[in-house]
Parts: structure tokens; C-alpha cells; sequence
């Protein structure tokens, strides 16, 4: 899952990429409501983490630009100020929540765990294929009934697999998707990823289920 942070606040800023990427979160931040946008034109989110007050162009700004674009990604508000109008200003610029600094960063966690199942929910989160399951929403993964741990760039990189099951990703499209930056011939981040997970994920695990289909890329499918 993959989360943009918004904060001016330097120290908050790093706790929270801090922490969302021990929560195994793959989490981009930035400073400047200017910034966010290219952020958001480049990539997909799962939910944006947004200050109200910023340099640039405000949260509430950026905000309403989102929703006037038809971007629907969940948005959680942050801001110092707790007065009503503030809360009502940012509910009626599409917020889908808000919270008052300072708070707990477990009520921050469960807050975004809410919003992303809300905006969700009528889409499957729980994969499978053979007898791997991934729940992207609790973001654990089995092979039959044996858990098995991912990093969060790990999770992200299945998680990206087994939405596009059958489908073959070049190591581009991977890049992209997980690093937010175009894939370089020198390059073997990606292919060291997908060492990480074929030896997690098949290893002494039968069917094979990550494939190389040479000179295209990787595909997460059951080996006809």
C-alpha cells in the first residue's frame, strides 16, 4: 500500500514516513503543497496524509484540485488548528477525515486502515492463487497455512503481482509502480526484489509461482 505524506512540520514529517514505513507501508513525503501535486500526477496512492497549512498551495488548495480532477483517494487532514470551521472546511473540500495536532500515531494508523477499507469495499482485497493468499487490507500473505513475513517494498511488489495475476509486468512497469521512477538498464533493484520473494514465496513451496518470461519481465501465474 502506498501512502504520500504532506507535512511542513520537518520533525513530523520524518516521524511519520518513519513509522508508516516500519509499518510496512511504502510511503513517499514531501514538504510543499507544489510539490504534492507532481507527486500525485506521477503516481497512484492508496491515501494522501495532508497538512492542512503549506508552502505552496495550501492542503485545503490541493484538496479541492484532487476532487475537481475526479481523484478519489482517500485523504486524511492534519492541522493545528481545532476549531469547527476548520474541520467543516476540510470535510466540505472531500476530506474523507480529520486530525487535530498533536495526536497518537496508532489513532493516525487506524484512521488511514478505515479510510482505504471504506474507499475499498466493494473491491476484493484477499488473493489467491494455487495456495497463495495475500489480504492486502490486514497485508498478510500465506502459502497454505504457513504465514510468511514481507518487507514492506516485498508486500508492495506482490501485492502489485497477484493484482495483475497472468499478466506479464515488465521490469518498467514494476519500477514505476514501486520505486516511482523509471527502470535503468543497469539497474537490478528489480530483479533483486523478485530473488527476495521467489525465495520467501517458492522455495520448498509447490507450484512455482514467479516466472521470468524472458526479455518481457515477471508474472505471477500457476506454470501451465
Amino acid at each position: 500500500m502506498r501512502i504520500l505524506v504532506v507535512e511542513d512540520e520537518p520533525e513530523l514529517n520524518r516521524m511519520l514516513k518513519k513509522r508508516l514505513t516500519e509499518a510496512h507501508y511504502s510511503v513517499d513525503a514531501c514538504d510543499d503543497g507544489s510539490l504534492a501535486q507532481d507527486y500525485l500526477a506521477c503516481a497512484e496512492y492508496d491515501a494522501v496524509v495532508l497538512d492542512i497549512m503549506l508552502p505552496g498551495i495550501s492542503g485545503l488548495e490541493l484538496l479541492r484540485r484532487m476532487r475537481e480532477k475526479g481523484d478519489r483517494t482517500p485523504v486524511l487532514l492534519l492541522t493545528a488548528k481545532d476549531g469547527i470551521e476548520d474541520r467543516v472546511a476540510g470535510l466540505d473540500s472531500g476530506a474523507d477525515d480529520y486530525l487535530v495536532k498533536p495526536f497518537a500515531f496508532d489513532e493516525l494508523l487506524a484512521r488511514l486502515r478505515v479510510m482505504v477499507r471504506r474507499a475499498s469495499k466493494s473491491v476484493s482485497e484477499v488473493f489467491t492463487i494455487a495456495d497463495l493468499t495475500v489480504d492486502c487490507a490486514a497485508r498478510t500473505v500465506k502459502r497454505g497455512e504457513t504465514p510468511i513475513e514481507l518487507s514492506g517494498k516485498e508486500f508492495m511488489m506482490l501485492e502489485y503481482l497477484i493484482r495483475n495475476a497472468g499478466v506479464v509486468l515488465s521490469r518498467d512497469k514494476i519500477s514505476r509502480h514501486i520505486w516511482n521512477y523509471d527502470y535503468e538498464g543497469g539497474s537490478n533493484v528489480v530483479d533483486v526484489y523478485i530473488r527476495y520473494l521467489r525465495k520467501k514465496l517458492d522455495d520448498g513451496y509447490s507450484p512455482k509461482l514467479i516466472h521470468t518470461v524472458r526479455g518481457l519481465g515477471y508474472v505471477l501465474r500457476v506454470q501451465e
